[in-house]
């Protein structure tokens, strides 16, 4: 199991690198990064293809409009960060921590996200597909109008989430108590609809 870090958590960090312009910058596979701090950066339009951030924190950086695909973020603290527009493609994000991070027109297709902390996390308008979230904790997470679609979310944590509207459609809500979530108008499928059902105890028949 993956090392589920806090927010207060503090990482064994190595190098700091504070107030740098990354704007536009390309990063590969030969970019690596271990327990390195990046405090208010700028990695607005950053087109990343593989690169590897380990133990890092990121604090107060800017990911608005970058385009990550094959990249590793794990076991990494996000705290005040934006995502705007930023599109995350089959990236691993296994046991990373999210705090007051904005993620308006975020985009995230496939990878695994297993472990990670997204507590509260504003998720109104983004859109999730076919990652895996397994053991994810979306407490309180606001996720009113969004996407997320196709997500293995078995053994996630829902307590108090906010899915009014969501688009749910092949996700795992095996997990997931009826009661203990917003769900007014959720868009869902038959099948979901008797896991659901399962889940409030009742006794789903066909006649």
């Amino acid at each position: 199991m993956a090392e589920r870090r806090s927010a207060e958590h503090a990482l064994a960090i190595e190098r700091r690198v504070v107030g740098e312009d990354w704007y536009g910058r390309e990063l590969g596979a030969d970019d690596r990064f271990e327990r390195v701090l990046f405090a208010d950066c700028d990695f607005t339009e950053v087109v990343d293809q593989g690169a590897a951030f380990d133990g890092c924190e990121f604090r107060n950086v800017r990911f608005n409009v970058s385009q990550h695909s094959d990249a590793a973020f794990t076991n990494c603290v996000f705290s005040g960060c934006t995502f705007f527009d930023a599109s995350f493609t089959r990236c691993k994000l296994v046991g990373s921590v999210f705090g007051d991070c904005e993620w308006n027109l975020t985009r995230v297709d496939g990878g695994n996200w297993s472990f990670t902390e997204l507590r509260g996390a504003d998720l109104r308008g983004a859109v999730f597909t076919g990652a895996r979230l397994r053991e994810a904790d979306l407490t309180g997470a606001r996720c009113a109008g969004a996407t997320l679609r196709d997500l293995d979310l078995s053994g996630a944590t829902f307590t108090r989430a906010d899915f009014t509207g969501c688009d749910l459609r092949g996700s795992d809500l095996t997990g997931l108590d009826p009661l203990a979530v917003q769900l007014a108008g959720a868009i869902i499928t038959v099948d979901q609809a008797i896991t659901l059902a399962e889940g409030l105890h009742l006794d789903v028949r066909a006649e």
